[in-house]
């Protein structure tokens, strides 16, 4: 069976600044992701990892380069869509290490809050919703504010709410870094089991080594550029 690709980069660079002040982060990074993939993206502090994740989400421009989405080329040396946001609306969901869960609404709100801005009805985000919280095991949850919930089922919520578009491509920056180390192994058991039911392909920063036997493919940055071990 022919591996369906979500993601690719080709010679992506990106640098900061001009002149004797130039700064190259990321140089001729080349990777192909496929759907139904959980990748461990490495590299040490300051090496790049969160930069490389940005472009890839369209939030960073690059320098240079190609990135591919699904069937869609986005960035060929320059943007080919004035509509970046509809892209990660659309196609792209963000997991980061804080749940940025908003602190007024409840439970179920906070999921719906995406599907309504990309006019989806009301009663179909909250469904929608409701599906997820119950895949996730905090389905009681739903009426309850951020407040009340442990960290652990914080990032749950903060992992439904990257699934509530039906994104292609999930990236996960470090989601597990304030977690305990069992309810971090549970956190990446449950990506990879999304990444290989929903077809999703999911991109994740860690620093917790003991997070890489859960990944299918390890991604390193070396020397500015991608390589795979």
């Amino acid at each position: 069976m022919n591996k369906k690709i979500a993601i690719r980069a080709e010679n992506l660079c990106k640098s900061f600044g001009d002149g004797d002040s130039l700064v190259e982060v990321i140089k001729n990074a080349s990777f192909t992701i496929n759907k139904g993939e959980l990748i461990a993206l490495i590299a040490p502090s300051g090496g790049g990892k969160t930069t490389l994740l940005m472009m890839i989400g369209c939030v960073e421009e690059p320098t240079s380069g190609k990135i591919r989405l699904g069937d869609e080329t986005v960035y060929d040396d320059k943007w080919l869509t004035r509509e970046t946001r509809k892209i990660r609306r659309e196609k792209i969901g963000f997991i980061f290490q804080a749940h940025y869960l908003i602190p007024f609404l409840n439970i179920i709100d906070n999921l719906t809050l995406l599907p309504q801005a990309n006019k989806i009805d009301e009663k179909t985000a909250k469904k929608k919703a409701e599906e997820l919280l119950h895949y996730f095991g905090i389905a009681d949850k739903a009426k309850a504010m951020p407040s009340q919930l442990s960290g652990g089922q914080n990032q749950r919520v903060a992992i439904a709410r990257a699934l509530v578009n039906n994104p292609q491509i999930i990236l996960a920056d470090e989601p597990t870094a304030a977690l305990d180390m069992q309810r971090s192994v549970d956190v990446v058991k449950m990506l990879k089991q999304i990444a290989e039911e929903q077809e999703v392909a999911i991109i994740m920063v860690t620093h917790d080594d003991r997070m890489l036997p859960y990944c299918d493919r390890i991604m390193k940055i070396k020397n500015m550029a991608t390589v795979f071990e």
